[in-house]
């Protein structure tokens, strides 16, 4: 057999459809004896149900684990039986022409053992990594510094992307890419298969490395072109991708270096990630920021001029109101609206129309108390807050909606239901014919509750990372296969994705029917997890530890330990704890709260513990918490249960 084609695929299913259908086109032409292996590295896409119906041709592995790109590759080379190996990536499509004119130049070529093609990205730019010399110290400096971006064809200071070879002509090179890596049987038989060290990333590295000490050439070859969509299942400019990817050309450098520089490999890695950190981290700083910031200066402004105005029309432009007016309430007005906005979740990432007007709303109600506290000298026109409230309930959507088109400030409007119904294969027939009525599901998928079948997208472990990829809003209990239990901290467990939920059954588990002719409920989950209730239990610990700071000369008398009541008000207060939550012990599906001084239940049976856990969980009320709190006052110096 002349060429063995491997692909490791995670999640990228429509990639992958795409790239076999290339591949197809191109062994068509080809007029060889050729295979091709999918490694699925347990996707839940419905990757594997897409090739078994599709591509029946292709071999198929399937993992139960992501084993990562070296372990996954070796699978299916250790049963491949072509002349070349091929690893082709699942986000690439290769031309028609591709496999016959790289096989005609490595059997013209007998001294080249691997050997790379032109790349370029979705957009039709070429990828710089098509060809790569070897990332020595030196190297790998000169590209975590920034000089090879400021040098692109420098023969010094960009060895790592050799900027000074032309993409257009044939070269040797270092360093092939995974995406697309031909590679003699014969050279792997002699240097060994991919190095499972590697998960992701620095495993092209390590094998186009063995492959020049072997004494063969690495080859790239421009003849050709594929497009390489360069990532599509990792997260390019995240801080995980970061660390893995030095992580891997620290392992690189401590297999193939000395110790020396080694060690000053692994420094300049651990400078690239902190910086890159930092930099992420500032960049998150800044869009949190930059929003509310806007918003501040844009109700200062409007009350500035709403001021003016009256002030020209009421008293003949003559300036009548003092600055402290103009320095302190104004801006004081500004931050009572931007607050509002953040108290009902308008600067999350799912912005909704009927946020902005409930915060206006809320920030409207404040300003308005606010004046009415207000000292008769500072009450300087109630015209003022009046007009200013009016005009911002027309004039902050129209700004809002003028510039919606930039990501910063685009404000959502609600989107097609995207669900996934959990339960039996019977139960999901009868549930999807139900779902469809309300004709505004785009997506409705099948999660088996117990094992795996082939219809289904996954297990009720992969649910977390099914929800991720599918985008799923909503989630469908079956009544009849789930306990209600089991329903219950599925829900609680989830509640940070801002899923809605139903349960489909003859048992009530909620309230408010969505259809009178079927017992589908959707279910009432006000869990401790919501953004919105973590901020109110975050304000009532910080508000009450300083109240009671303030008071604490005359309280601290109730206490014998007085230095635990202090350092309880003060780790209350920098939100290291908190005054009430979880007893011990705690369930590890519950949502992550901050460790309490005052349990929510001092009982030592575990049963009953876990019960009142899940209940505080499932339905928190901030009345509650003030109820418990004053309700054991007197314990507020004991040390938390870590």
């Amino acid at each position: 057999m002349k060429l063995s084609i491997i692909i490791v695929n995670y999640n990228v299913k429509f990639f992958l459809a795409q790239c076999l259908n290339s591949v197809k086109l191109s062994l068509e032409t080809l007029n060889q004896d050729a295979e091709v292996f999918v490694v699925d590295n347990h996707s839940v896409d419905g990757s594997v149900a897409l090739i078994k119906e599709q591509y029946p041709w292709v071999k198929l592995i399937e993992n139960n684990e992501n084993l990562g790109f070296s372990k996954a590759n070796n699978q299916a080379i250790k049963i491949s039986k072509g002349e070349y190996i091929l690893l082709l990536n699942p986000d690439t499509v290769v031309e028609q022409d591709t496999f016959i004119k790289v096989i005609e130049y490595m059997d013209n070529n007998p001294q080249v053992g691997g050997l790379g093609v032109r790349m370029i990205d979705g957009k039709g730019n070429f990828l710089p990594e098509s060809k790569r010399g070897l990332p020595t110290p030196k190297v790998a400096f000169y590209k975590i510094s920034g000089l090879s971006k400021l040098f692109p064809k420098s023969r010094v200071f960009n060895k790592y992307h050799l900027g000074y070879l032309s993409e257009t002509e044939i070269h040797d090179v270092e360093v092939l890419s995974g995406a697309f890596m031909l590679i003699r049987r014969k050279v792997l038989d002699k240097i060994g298969l991919l190095d499972e060290t590697f998960f992701m990333y620095g495993e092209d590295v390590d094998l186009s490395y063995r492959i020049i000490q072997a004494g063969y050439k690495n080859i790239y070859f421009p003849k050709t072109t594929i497009i390489h969509y360069k990532g599509e299942s990792t997260k390019k400019g995240s801080i995980n991708y970061v660390r893995m990817f030095y992580s891997a050309m620290s392992i690189f450098a401590n297999k193939h270096f000395k110790n020396s520089q080694s060690n000053f490999f692994s420094l300049l890695i651990n400078i690239a990630i902190w910086t890159r950190a930092l930099v992420a981290m500032l960049k998150r700083m800044f869009i949190k920021v930059i929003v509310p910031l806007f918003d501040f200066l844009f109700f200062f402004l409007c009350f500035y001029f709403i001021t003016q105005i009256w002030q020209q029309i009421k008293f003949g432009g003559e300036a009548n109101y003092p600055d402290e007016f103009l320095l302190y309430v104004l801006p004081i007005y500004a931050i009572l609206f931007v607050f509002s906005l953040y108290y009902v979740g308008f600067y999350s990432k799912k912005t909704q129309w009927s946020d902005l007007f409930k915060g206006i709303g809320l920030g409207s109600l404040l300003i308005l108390s606010f004046y009415a506290l207000l000292s008769e000298d500072l009450r300087y026109s109630r015209a003022i807050v009046i007009i200013g409230i009016s005009f911002l309930f027309v004039l902050f959507p129209l700004v809002r909606y003028i510039l919606s088109p930039l990501s910063l400030f685009y404000v959502g409007k609600p989107k097609k239901k995207r669900a996934i119904v959990i339960g039996s294969n019977s139960e999901y027939k009868r549930i999807v014919e139900l779902l469809n009525k309300t004709q505004n599901y785009e997506l409705v998928l099948w999660l088996s509750n117990n094992e795996q079948h082939k219809e289904s997208i996954g297990v009720l472990s992969d649910l977390e990372e099914i929800i991720g990829i599918h985008k799923i809003n909503e989630i469908v209990f079956c009544s009849k296969d789930l306990s209600p239990k089991s329903i219950i901290e599925q829900m609680t467990m989830l509640s940070e994705w801002n899923i809605d939920f139903k349960i489909v059954g003859d048992a009530v588990i909620g309230s408010k029917t969505v259809f009178t002719d079927e017992p589908t409920f959707d279910v009432f989950i006000n869990s401790i997890a919501k953004p919105l209730n973590k901020r109110n239990k975050r304000l009532f610990d910080f508000i009450t530890s300083l109240l009671l700071i303030i008071f604490s000369p005359v309280l601290c008398i109730m206490f014998k330990n007085k230095k635990q009541f202090f350092k309880n008000l003060w780790y209350v207060l920098i939100g290291k704890y908190s005054w009430i939550g979880y007893a011990r012990p705690i369930n590890s599906t519950l949502p992550k709260i901050k460790t309490a001084i005052i349990p929510i239940t001092f009982s030592e049976d575990s049963h009953h513990v876990n019960e009142i856990n899940l209940l505080y969980a499932k339905d928190f009320k901030i009345s509650l918490e003030l109820i418990h709190f004053l309700k054991n006052i007197n314990k507020i110096n004991q040390k938390p249960k870590l």
